[in-house]
């Protein structure tokens, strides 16, 4: 599964962006797919996630303001962000957790950076 993320850019506080991460290959083993982020100087955190069954998961920090959807014909996930605050400025990448041979094995996409200005 090989992922490739976009949307990212430059927004004012308050702003809003949609991200997309379109993923490639073995698509019908995916078993969901997160964003993450990390911004300089800081771990990646888990953003929010969407499972094969449509279940959707959120950091807590993000709760209210991001949605997390996707568009199973175009193998294509978003993040739909609202209410942008600087704090949200970040790397943000798309992972996903595919079964094969057996097994679950996760890939991640290069990222798309976001950046909020004050």
């Amino acid at each position: 599964v090989q992922l490739q993320a976009s949307g990212g850019g430059l927004v004012q506080a308050g702003g809003s962006l949609r991200l997309s991460c379109a993923a490639s290959g073995t698509t019908s083993s995916i078993k969901a797919i997160a964003w993450h982020r990390q911004a300089p100087g800081k771990q990646r955190e888990l953003v929010a996630g969407i499972r094969s069954d449509g279940n959707t998961d959120y950091a807590d920090s993000v709760k209210g303001r991001f949605t997390i959807s996707r568009d199973n014909a175009k193998n294509t996930v978003y993040l739909q962000m609202n209410g942008l605050r600087p704090e949200d400025t970040a790397r943000y990448y798309c992972n996903a957790r595919f079964a094969t041979m057996g097994e679950i094995k996760g890939s991640w996409g290069p990222g798309t950076q976001v950046t909020v200005s004050s």
